[in-house]
């Protein structure tokens, strides 16, 4: 295979094998049942079989988290990358389980204010979609030296030369990528530099044409060497900020050198089965949505209803769910409403307030604080033979992110400012609209839907996340749903989608989610349903059942993502409970 012939040249990673297998038994619990596998979910076949390979020679799951991440920075430009960020939900396996949320999320350069994008009193939304002006602070690669540092064995020259590989010789260009450069072929024509390293001749690249990116493994290379220093830091640093500021940016040596990911405790909601869901807490307000909307459900027997009623309380409890999403912000500015949005008390008065035989028009509930999102990112999933687990999306907001390439350095950046509340009266290309509490300000992260989720108890654990920008939350909902149904894992990503955010008062829905009797059923009780013409979202799944030991894994089927299983180590090991 391509990415075995690429590292059979490493002799690091083979002198690697033999000692990790012994430390693998030095480092896990005496407790629990023995794992009969790892697994690793990813949305590119080459990234995942970059994270089998950590696997196989003694990685553990954030070793392959840090590689997985790197891969699909190369051969996934128009989901993730360098010049982006995202969330990675952790469960450390051990005597004592512990689970952290590790937020990477980009941040606003010092000098953003809240009016960077008004121009004659009005928001010019170019600004913040393409060019360097709306880039943030990347906290992908701060990601990658913490993880590395702090939850893996191997080092950073290990982990990330498949993808320093995969960038230096390229890889072949396949139908999804054409697409999706396509639906920004425009923005990549105005930046010659994206031009000229994600197009050809100015077009599309053919089908199997070698895509290489000689100056982003370079990057990789740095940042292999030097760790944290040597992206936001030193040379590299200078080169980020002269190409930033030469284009209209705004970015200073300081923005870099000051960010730092934030280790944040996950959001944990109990189920009423025993089950507990641990979540993405702000910036995320996707854990909140999926937490509100289980509590709302659970109080609604949502599992005895037939399929037309069911699919009715889901979306009013979305419905609910998505409006209180514009409370929520930066924890590091705003205060945190999560207390009282989770509350016994109000899931219960939220639950009462839903018509069970009718839809509740949006504009009819008390009002909440607007929001706005992008729409494209990318997830993945891994567990390693001991218990350890990690579930990450990241993103560099819009499809290849602002369109803008920093000379000389391969990196790729995000328009994460748009996700900010640019005009907290007026809505995003998307139809969400601002809140004061997403408002821009220097050093904010932005409020974000991705939903990295785990839901454990003593008998499994179960894994999920995807793409999709404000239909991350319905969609990790409905998988969720299936999960808890007792679906095998292989139907958790494959479950037909719906979605309502609230804002606007539609039922969004996938052909095959609703037959014409059910579409009829739902207009008769004040929903209005609209046909998602193309496929959304790309989800990745784990399930451990740890009775057995058994652990399994599923890739979306709409897009060209793989799911592998890994063997364990030869040695017995043993994960905690």
């Amino acid at each position: 295979m391509l990415l075995r012939r690429q590292t059979r040249g490493s002799a690091l990673l083979r002198g690697l094998q033999g000692w990790l297998a012994a430390l693998l038994l030095l480092a896990v619990s005496a407790h629990g049942t023995p794992l009969t596998n790892g697994a690793v979910a990813t949305a590119h076949p080459l990234a995942s079989e970059v994270g089998r390979q950590i696997l196989e020679v003694g990685g553990n799951a954030f070793d392959a988290t840090v590689a997985v991440s790197a891969a699909l920075a190369v051969v996934e430009p128009y989901g993730s990358g360098l010049g982006g960020g995202g969330f990675f939900l952790l469960r450390e396996a051990g005597d004592s389980v512990r689970h952290t949320f590790l937020d990477a999320r980009e941040r606003a350069p010092a000098a953003a204010t809240p009016d960077m994008y008004l121009r004659d009193g009005k928001v010019q939304r170019e600004l913040s979609l393409n060019g360097p002006l709306a880039a943030a602070i990347p906290g992908t690669p701060a990601a990658l030296v913490d993880l590395a540092e702090k939850y893996g064995r191997l080092p950073l020259q290990t982990t990330l030369a498949p993808a320093i590989t995969l960038a230096r010789d390229g890889f072949a260009v396949d139908a999804v990528y054409r697409q999706r450069a396509g639906w920004r072929l425009a923005a990549l024509r105005d930046d010659p530099e994206s031009a000229r390293l994600f197009l050809h001749d100015g077009d599309l690249p053919a089908e199997g044409h070698l895509l290489r990116q000689p100056e982003l493994a370079q990057t990789l290379e740095r940042l292999a060497r030097h760790g944290y220093d040597g992206f936001y830091r030193g040379e590299l640093a200078e080169k980020l900020v002269h190409g930033v500021r030469a284009a209209g940016g705004i970015w200073s040596l300081k923005d870099l050198a000051d960010y730092h990911t934030v280790e944040r405790d996950p959001l944990r909601f109990n189920l009423a089965d025993g089950r507990e869901l641990i979540g993405a807490p702000p910036p995320s307000a996707g854990g909140a949505i999926l937490a509100q909307s289980l509590g709302i459900l659970e109080r609604l027997s949502w599992r005895e209803a037939e399929p037309l009623q069911r699919s009715h309380l889901v979306v009013e409890a979305l419905r609910r769910a998505y409006r209180d999403r514009g409370l929520l912000g930066d924890p590091d500015f705003v205060a945190s409403p999560l207390p009282h949005l989770l509350s016994d008390q109000y899931l219960d008065q939220l639950a009462r307030s839903i018509d069970p035989d009718q839809a509740t028009p949006s504009r009819a509930l008390p009002p909440a604080p607007r929001w706005r999102e992008g729409e494209h990112t990318t997830h993945f999933a891994v567990i390693d033979a001991e218990g350890n687990a990690v579930a990450a999306t990241l993103s560099l907001n819009m499809m290849f992110g602002a369109a803008f390439t920093v000379p000389g350095t391969g990196v790729l950046l995000n328009d994460e400012m748009d996700d900010f509340a640019a005009d907290i009266d007026g809505s995003n290309a998307y139809g969400l609209e601002g809140s004061s509490a997403n408002a821009i300000s220097g050093g904010k992260r932005p409020l974000s839907s991705m939903s990295p989720t785990f839901i454990e108890s003593r008998e499994e654990f179960a894994a999920f996340g995807t793409p999709g920008g404000s239909r991350i939350p319905s969609m990790v909902l409905l998988s969720a749903l299936s999960y808890l149904d007792g679906e095998p894992v292989q139907a958790w990503p494959a479950a037909p989608r719906y979605h309502h955010q609230y804002l606007p008062d539609v039922l969004q829905y996938e052909a095959e989610a609703f037959t014409p009797a059910q579409l009829a059923a739902l207009r008769e009780r004040g929903h209005q349903p609209k046909l998602i013409d193309r496929d959304y979202g790309n989800q990745q799944v784990l399930y451990w059942h740890k009775p057995s030991g058994a652990v399994e894994a599923a890739s979306d089927p709409r897009g060209i993502g793989q799911a592998l299983k890994v063997p364990a180590p030869r040695a017995p090991v043993r994960a905690a409970e």
